[in-house]
C-alpha cells in the first residue's frame, strides 16, 4: 500500500471542534433559562428570521402545498414511495417475540415506537429536502405518534419546497427554525414548543455539537460529522466517473472527506488529473475543491483483500465499488454506512431517491453502528412470565445461590420468597 495523496491532519481538525463545542454549550444554556426569547434572539441573529410565530399553522400549509409546481410534486411523491417502501420491509422484518424457554417460564420483546420525535432537515446552500424523507417518513412508519420537524429559512423567506416535503411526509408540527436554535427547542422544549424524547437529522457542525450535548436528556439517530466518500477502483474503473463521484459528494463542504482506494495505481493517477479538470468547471468547485485540497486521499493497494483492509480502516460513510467485482466487497467488507455496488449506482441516488437512508455514520463510527432506520425509532423492550408456580420456585433455588454469590442478600431474598411460597405445592 501507498499513498499518493493524504488528507489534513487530525490536530487541526480538532481545534476547530474545540470552539463548536463552546458556542453550543453556551447557546444551549441561553436557551433553557430563557426559553422562546432566547430562540428569538438566536433566530434573529443567525438567520435574520423574526416571524409572528415559528411553527407554521394549517393554512400557510395549505398555500404552500398550492404552490408547488406539479412536476415537483411527481418527483417528490417518486422519492418517498420508495422510501416508504424500504422503511416497511424494514420494520416487517423486526418482529415482536414470545418464546416458552421452559415449561410454564414465558420470555419475550416488544418492538415499541418512540412516543416523539424531532426531526431536522438542513437548509442554507443545500435545502436537504431529501432528509424530510429519511427522518419523518421513516418515524412515521415505525409508528411515531408525534413527529415535528424544524428547518431555517432560506434568505428570509419560507423554503416552501422542503416544507412541502416536510407536510407530505407526515410531519405533525412544521416549525421554520434552523441550527442549534432548532434543535435545543425540541431537545429541552420552551413555552411554546413541547420537548421531544428524540431528535435526529443531518446538519453541520453545530447541528451535531448540539446533538451531542443534549444526548441523555434525549435519544439521537447518530453523530453524523461532514459527509465522506470513498471509491474503489480497479484496472476497470473510469477516472471519469470516479472523479465525478467524488467531487459530487465534495460539494458538501469545505471539510467532506474523499478518497480513492485502487488496486491500478495507473487509474488512481489518472482519476486525480480528471478531478482537477471537472474542477475547472464544476458550478461549485469553491468548495469541491477545498474539500479536495484539504482532506482528500488517494491509496494504491496489491488487490482485493488489501483494499478491504483498507476501506474498513477508514470506515466511510458512503462506499461505492466500482470494480469488476462488486459482490467481493458485499461479501467481505464490514465498516461502512452504505454500499453502492457497480457503476449503475452511486452516492446520490442514496442520497435522494432509491430507498435507502441517507443518514449515515461518520468519523469511523461505522465501526460501530448502521444509520438512521425504522429501528432506530423503536424500543425493543423485554418482558417475562411464569404461569407455574412451582417452576417459579425452582428457578428461585437458582438465583438465590447466584445472588448469593455476589452478595446479593437482598436479591437472594427476593427468590427464596418464592422458594418458601411455592415450593410446597
Amino acid at each position: 500500500m501507498k499513498f499518493i495523496k493524504e488528507g489534513m491532519a487530525e490536530e487541526i481538525v480538532k481545534e476547530s471542534d474545540e470552539k463548536t463545542k463552546q458556542i453550543v454549550a453556551n447557546t444551549l444554556k441561553d436557551i433553557e433559562e430563557q426559553g422562546d426569547k432566547a430562540v428569538r434572539d438566536l433566530s434573529i441573529k443567525f438567520d435574520k428570521w423574526d416571524p409572528e410565530q415559528f411553527r407554521l399553522s394549517k393554512s400557510q400549509i395549505e398555500e404552500i402545498v398550492d404552490s408547488i409546481p406539479e412536476e415537483v410534486k411527481h418527483d417528490i411523491a417518486f422519492a418517498q414511495d420508495n422510501i416508504k417502501k424500504f422503511a416497511e420491509a424494514q420494520r416487517d422484518s423486526m418482529k415482536d417475540i414470545h418464546v416458552e424457554v421452559m415449561p410454564g417460564v414465558f420470555l419475550g420483546h416488544k418492538n415499541i415506537p418512540v412516543e416523539s420525535v424531532g426531526c431536522y432537515i438542513p437548509g442554507g446552500r443545500y435545502p436537504m429536502i431529501a432528509s424530510a424523507h429519511m427522518s419523518i417518513l421513516t418515524a412515521k412508519v415505525a409508528g411515531v405518534e408525534r413527529v415535528i420537524a424544524c428547518t431555517p429559512p432560506i434568505n428570509g423567506e419560507i423554503p416552501k419546497t422542503t416544507v412541502y416535503a416536510m407536510h407530505k411526509a407526515g410531519a405533525d408540527e412544521i416549525y421554520i427554525l434552523g441550527g442549534i436554535q432548532a434543535m435545543g427547542s425540541m431537545a429541552i422544549g420552551t413555552e411554546t414548543i413541547q420537548p421531544v424524547d428524540m431528535i435526529v437529522g443531518p446538519g453541520n457542525a453545530f447541528v451535531a455539537e448540539t446533538k451531542r450535548q443534549v444526548f441523555g436528556r434525549v435519544g439521537i439517530d447518530l453523530l453524523a460529522g461532514p459527509t465522506e466518500t470513498l471509491v474503489i477502483a480497479d484496472e476497470t474503473s473510469e477516472p471519469e466517473m470516479i472523479a465525478t463521484d467524488i467531487l459530487g459528494q465534495g460539494e458538501h463542504g469545505p471539510t467532506s472527506p474523499g478518497a480513492i482506494i485502487s488496486t491500478s495505481e495507473e487509474v488512481a493517477k489518472e482519476a486525480m488529473k480528471e478531478i482537477e479538470r471537472q474542477l475547472e468547471t464544476l458550478p461549485t468547485a469553491d468548495v469541491a475543491r477545498e474539500s479536495w485540497n484539504n482532506y482528500g486521499q488517494v491509496i494504491v493497494v496489491e488487490d482485493d483483500q488489501e483494499a478491504v483492509r483498507e476501506a474498513n480502516k477508514l470506515a466511510f460513510e458512503h462506499v461505492e465499488i466500482l470494480t469488476k467485482d462488486p459482490s467481493y466487497y458485499l461479501e467481505h467488507m464490514k465498516n461502512y454506512g452504505a454500499l453502492f455496488l457497480g457503476p449503475e449506482t452511486n452516492v446520490a441516488y442514496g442520497d435522494k431517491v432509491i430507498g435507502t437512508n441517507h443518514t449515515l455514520p461518520t468519523k469511523q463510527a461505522a465501526k460501530y453502528t448502521g444509520g438512521l432506520w425504522v429501528g432506530k425509532f423503536l424500543k425493543t423492550v423485554t418482558y417475562q412470565h411464569i404461569d407455574d408456580p412451582e417452576q417459579s420456585a425452582m428457578i428461585g433455588e437458582y438465583a438465590a445461590r447466584l445472588c448469593q454469590l455476589e452478595n446479593f442478600a437482598g436479591h437472594a431474598e427476593q427468590a427464596l420468597l418464592r422458594v418458601r411460597k411455592y415450593g410446597n405445592q
